[in-house]
């Protein structure tokens, strides 16, 4: 089982010509408000892989239907609090290019107790997965205990923060980052290329498995002395919301069947590649079908 204690917001996305300046004032074209939070993403895009994950998250008891979406899906929600304060809930602007801009606040995402991290470890048991983001309170302590519990954790931080980075991240069995997570992790400009990214996470977490997603570039594996990499499919992007969270989730899903990593990665990929053709954050997640459909026709085609 895998166990995400991760964030759940409502998405208010605002289709815009360009992400808005400072001091401008900018009309959009379309509006909607849809189920977000990267940790409720990955949980999506897991269950719809066909994956098996139980969500720990709160949200404001006015906005049930959220953790219905969640439930409706496959995933389990035993431990989707319902609270009196508000929900978290994200302000996301998308352009004529698929490139967004978020605001983030955290609202209920950040009221987890001690008693939540003790329930959880509670309840999980050792060789399952903790999945965590960085949207969330209670971490530094969380991830002790279930290192002590003998869980495996998966980390993506972001957003990317100061708190984030000085996490005791040597605990953390897989990481998941992207361009602008590895450079604030290591140190280095974000315009610093894959491999000397992937070099400073090796200095800084050698044993520690690492996922680098950089978008249209493809994405690197990196475990010890052994480097994948995944190419990117070619597709035109309308919008890239829930993409890394998409990815994450088809990747852990097919980790948790078992396969290789090269399929893992090839899996996440052409996920990421179907969401970023659709617009939206939680709509955009296909179902494992459709992945396995147009990765066999993408094969067919580079035999043909």
């Amino acid at each position: 089982m895998l166990h995400n204690f991760g964030s759940i917001n409502l998405d208010h996305v605002y289709r815009v010509p360009h992400l808005v300046h400072p001091g401008e004032t900018l009309a959009s074209r379309a509006y909607q408000v849809g189920l977000g939070g990267k940790g409720a993403n990955q949980s999506l895009a897991m269950a719809l892989a066909g994956g098996r994950v139980s969500h720990w998250g709160r949200l404001g008891r006015q906005d049930a239907w959220a953790r219905d979406r969640l439930a409706d899906a496959g995933v389990e929600v035993t431990h989707v609090e319902l609270v009196d304060e508000p929900s978290g809930h994200a302000i996301i602007q998308v352009d004529d290019h698929g490139e967004n801009a978020i605001i983030l606040h955290p609202g209920a995402n950040v009221g987890f107790s001690q008693g939540h991290r003790d329930a959880l470890c509670s309840v999980a048991q050792a060789g399952d997965w903790l999945l965590a983001q960085n949207e969330c309170n209670a971490l530094p302590a969380l991830f002790m205990c279930a290192r002590e519990l003998g869980l495996n954790i998966a980390f993506n931080p972001a957003p990317m923060t100061e708190e984030a980075a000085r996490l005791p991240l040597e605990t953390c069995q897989l990481l998941f980052v992207n361009r602008v997570e590895a450079a604030g992790l290591v140190g280095l400009p974000e315009s610093s290329d894959a491999q000397a990214l992937l070099e400073g996470l090796q200095q800084r977490l050698p044993d520690t498995e690492t996922v680098l997603t950089l978008g249209g570039a493809g994405a690197w594996y990196q475990s010890g002395g052994t480097q994948l990499y995944q190419p990117s499919l070619p597709v035109k992007p309308v919008d890239t919301t829930g993409a890394g969270d998409t990815f994450i989730g088809y990747f852990m899903a097919a980790r948790q069947e078992g396969r290789t990593v090269s399929d893992c990665l090839e899996l996440a990929a052409q996920a990421a590649a179907l969401c970023v053709q659709l617009f939206g954050a939680s709509e955009s997640i296909p179902h494992r079908a459709g992945v396995d459909h147009a990765l066999s026709q993408y094969h067919a085609n580079r035999l043909a």
